[in-house]
């Protein structure tokens, strides 16, 4: 007699889907039995057309069955997570500096952006770089890319992935992220066919162990995203995200900025512009840039306009949070009256924090620090009323980098350029500045800056596009890369962790358009110094 029902698992064993033809498939349940009507019980001896239409019973349970677990895998493969793409690397030689570039990304369907200089970059064992984009329909996610091969992973999926803060643990190959949160709507000119509203979801810090992720993903065999994961905290609803997280030197915790209180409504305002605005005839040509980019540089824009501006976005109140990555527990660091900003750690240092008072521009105090316990809040560089503050980065143990900017006619009345300052004497230097005409009284400079953990060199961008390096001990500019547009975004420069590499973000083979990520090599002759 034929049997009722074949179930699932059995026919996993007997026909296609054998877990050692499909390694990739994760552990997933088997769907519920579908129970036909069985033959009678008498039915020992069948008729022709009794066995028959047994027959084409069982032919009907198994294209359904199959048609299940065809949904199945297909169910398990519905992540991304571990999906790799070809390389895009190639190079080129820099026309003004006869330099080669080795761009580690060149699509140009896809913007690749890497972190902000604050934060690391290259992974714990120094082969890959992260960034984000969405590539191939992803969806803004977090990748990985081979310095030396350019082989790409993608590591995260899904509608709720955060990659506004990526933190790569510097001692594992790790990465911390965030995801879930409000209900996230299309933007109002979105096209007919955006996505529908995403629902809320808990927001979440999250693990993801890399080296087995890559493992699998080279070896063509990704396991679902839970293989990889670990939820540290769920936070809390009351709390929002402002100026990112940063993980502490000895990686016992994370740093959270956020905004506490109600939320302010904002003035929606596009990111980008096509054309000058009406009644502008000062600003230097960002088309194509950032709306911000083309205010906080307009010499026409009056300083009493600007700080107005700037003093309605820095409003508060914000703070920062410490959570146990063991344990998930939430403390509060410290809490402030206003919009907490860029949030990042000594990484040499244990519990020491750098935050800034964001205003998207000019601020009355840009720059502070605090222990993770609260403890020696306290101003970092007391700057007074005509100096424009920004783009700090820790830089050595005891020091942080950071602009004081010079894009701007009154700037100039004072000293401008990149500078640090000791956290321990206060102490501070300028390290270098340069001219730059960006046209209708644009006076530019370096724009964003870090440096190496040896102490002997700083990078810098500019605002048309070229990046420096500056020797820390003699104070010698060289220009090492032309030509990157700042735009749709800046490049961020920062130099590897062995000091040999600078990496940036560039606009250079779309003019402007979108981003890729292009490494140069600071110059031997200069590293035998």
């Amino acid at each position: 007699m034929i049997s009722d029902f074949v179930p699932l698992p059995a026919l996993r064993e007997t026909i296609f889907l054998r877990s050692e033809n499909f390694p990739s498939l994760p552990a997933h349940p088997p769907p519920p039995p579908i129970v036909f009507p069985s033959m009678p019980p008498n039915s020992t001896r069948q008729s022709g057309v009794s066995v028959c239409a047994s027959r084409l019973l069982l032919s009907a349970r198994l294209a359904l069955t199959a048609l299940l677990a065809a949904t199945t895998l297909a169910t398990a493969h519905a992540s991304n997570v571990g999906r790799r793409f070809p390389s895009e690397k190639k190079t080129y030689t820099d026309k003004v500096t006869g330099l080669t570039i080795t761009a580690l990304t060149t699509d140009p369907e896809s913007s690749e952006a890497k972190p902000y200089q604050t934060h690391t970059t290259w992974t714990a064992d120094g082969q890959w770089i992260i960034f984000r984009a969405d590539k191939a329909g992803s969806g803004n996610q977090a990748f990985l890319v081979h310095e030396k091969n350019g082989d790409i992973i993608q590591l995260t999926d899904g509608p709720t992935t955060d990659t506004g803060s990526l933190n790569l643990s510097r001692k594992t190959n790790t990465l911390y992220y965030l995801r879930g949160g409000p209900q996230r709507r299309p933007a109002p000119n979105a096209p007919a066919d955006a996505p529908p509203p995403t629902p809320a979801t808990p927001r979440e810090l999250v693990e993801l162990s890399l080296d087995p992720l890559i493992a699998d993903s080279l070896a063509g065999t990704p396991k679902n995203a839970s293989a990889y994961e670990r939820v540290v905290a769920v936070l809390p609803e009351n709390l929002r995200d402002s100026g990112g997280f940063a993980l502490d030197a000895d990686e016992s915790r994370a740093y959270w900025g956020v905004a506490t209180g109600p939320e302010r409504p904002r003035a929606p305002q596009p990111t980008t512009r096509t054309a000058p605005p009406a009644g502008v005839t000062g600003a230097p040509n960002t088309q194509g840039g950032r709306l911000l980019d083309q205010q906080n540089t307009d010499p026409a824009q009056s300083r009493e306009a600007s700080r107005k501006r700037f003093e309605e976005n820095g409003r508060g109140p914000g703070g920062i949070r410490s959570i146990d990555l063991k344990t998930g527990e939430i403390k509060t660091v410290i809490d402030v009256d206003f919009r907490m900003g860029h949030v990042q750690t000594n990484p040499w240092v244990p519990g020491e924090i750098i935050y800034c008072h964001e205003t998207t521009g000019d601020g009355p105090q840009r720059m502070w620090t605090v222990m993770g316990d609260g403890s020696n809040n306290r101003p970092l560089y007391a700057e007074t009323p005509d100096e424009w503050i920004t783009h700090e980065t820790v830089a050595t143990k005891d020091e942080v980098m950071f602009n004081i900017m010079g894009h701007l006619p009154y700037l100039r009345e004072r000293p401008t350029g990149v500078a640090v300052i000791n956290l321990r004497t206060n102490q501070m230097k300028i390290l270098g500045q340069m001219e730059e005409d960006t046209g209708r009284r644009g006076t530019g400079g370096f724009w964003h800056c870090n440096g190496s953990s040896d102490g002997k060199w700083a990078v810098a961008d500019n605002f048309g596009g070229d990046v420096y390096l500056i020797d820390r001990r003699n104070g010698e500019m060289t220009k090492l890369t032309t030509d990157h547009k700042m735009r749709p975004d800046h490049t961020h420069p920062i130099i590897s962790p062995d000091d040999k590499r600078v990496l940036i973000q560039s606009g250079h083979f779309t003019d402007g358009k979108t981003l890729d990520l292009l490494v140069v090599d600071i110059p031997e002759k200069l590293l035998a110094r």
